[in-house]
C-alpha cells in the first residue's frame, strides 16, 4: 500500500525534508526526536500523518513551519528562494486565538501582520467567518464560544491568509466525535477550494485517512516515516464506517502501529 506523490504541475507551494534529524539538550543527555526524515509533498496536496505519542510528528511539524532548526538535514520548498521560503499557515489543538481579540480582529490577524489595509482585511475576514457559519459571531470574543468554534476561527484565519502551505497540529484532538466530523467536512470544503499544500498530524487513523490524499505512518524514538500510503478513494469522500475497503486500511496502518503504542504503554502481550 506504499505510495509515491503524483505528479503535479509546477512546484509552486511543494516541500521537501532531506534527511531531518532531531535532538533534544536536556540535563541528562540528548533526546533523539527524529532520525533521518526524508518526505516529499507535491502542491496541493493534503497529507496526513498519524503515530504513536513521542515520535516526533510535532517536531517535525514545527521544523517545516521554521519554528525549529533540525539537529541535520534540509528543508526545502522548491520554487522558492532558499532565503525566502513561503508563507505557512498554523493551527494547532490549542486554537490559538487571542481572548482579547474579536473573532473578527482574530481572523483578520495575519493580513494584519501583513499590513493589508483595515478595510480589505476585515472584507476578506468577514468572508471566511461567513464560510464557516460564524457570520453571527464577528463581534464576539473566543470565551463566548464553544470549543468547535473556536476552532473554526482558528482554520478561517489560516485560510483567509492565503498561503500556500498549511500546517496543522492535532487541529480537532480535543473535540467530540459529532463536532470533529463535521469540522473535517468543513475543512475538506475550503481545501478543496483552492487545494492548498496540508501537512496534518493526528493520532486518529480514520480521521487521517478520511482526509488525506497520503498517509505517513511515523513510529519508533527516534521517530522515523515507516510507510508512505496513498489513499485510493476518490474525492469527494463518503466514507462510512461499514465500508470494508476503509476499515481495511484502517487496519493496516493500525498493525503498523500497534507495537509502539502497546510499547509507550508498557503494555504486553
Amino acid at each position: 500500500m506504499s505510495g509515491t506523490p503524483p505528479a503535479t504541475a509546477g512546484t509552486q507551494g511543494a516541500l521537501v525534508c532531506e534527511a531531518v534529524s532531531h535532538k533534544y539538550d536536556k540535563d541528562d543527555g540528548e533526546l533523539a526526536a527524529l532520525a533521518d526524515v526524508d518526505l516529499q509533498v507535491q502542491p496541493g496536496e493534503f497529507v496526513s500523518i498519524v503515530g504513536p505519542s513521542g515520535c516526533g510528528k510535532t517536531t517535525l511539524l514545527k521544523i517545516i513551519a521554521g519554528l525549529m532548526t533540525p539537529s541535520s538535514g534540509n528543508v526545502s520548498f522548491p520554487g522558492h528562494a532558499q532565503d525566502d521560503p513561503p508563507r505557512n499557515g498554523l493551527v494547532f489543538q490549542e486554537h490559538g486565538v487571542f481572548p482579547w481579540m474579536t473573532v473578527l480582529d482574530n481572523v483578520a490577524f495575519g493580513l494584519e501582520m501583513r499590513q493589508v489595509p483595515r478595510v480589505e482585511r476585515q472584507q476578506r475576514a468577514a468572508e471566511f467567518i461567513e464560510r464557516v457559519g460564524l457570520q453571527e459571531f464577528g463581534s464576539s470574543y473566543p470565551h463566548q464560544l464553544s470549543v468547535g468554534m473556536r476552532q473554526r476561527v482558528g482554520i478561517a484565519r489560516a485560510f483567509v491568509a492565503d498561503v500556500p502551505i498549511l500546517l496543522m497540529d492535532e487541529p480537532f484532538g480535543s473535540l467530540d466525535a459529532q463536532t470533529k466530523i463535521v469540522l473535517q467536512e468543513e475543512l475538506l470544503r475550503l481545501w478543496s477550494h483552492d487545494r492548498k499544500l496540508v501537512v496534518y498530524v493526528t493520532h486518529d487513523i480514520e480521521e487521517a485517512v478520511r482526509l488525506g490524499d497520503r498517509v505517513l505512518v511515523m513510529s519508533g524514538r527516534p521517530g522515523r516515516i515507516r510507510e508512505d500510503i496513498t489513499v485510493p478513494f476518490e474525492r469527494p469522500r463518503q466514507l462510512g464506517r461499514g465500508d470494508p475497503a476503509v476499515s481495511e486500511l484502517v487496519w493496516h496502518i493500525w498493525d503498523l502501529l500497534r507495537d509502539d503504542v502497546r510499547s509507550g504503554l508498557s503494555l504486553r502481550d
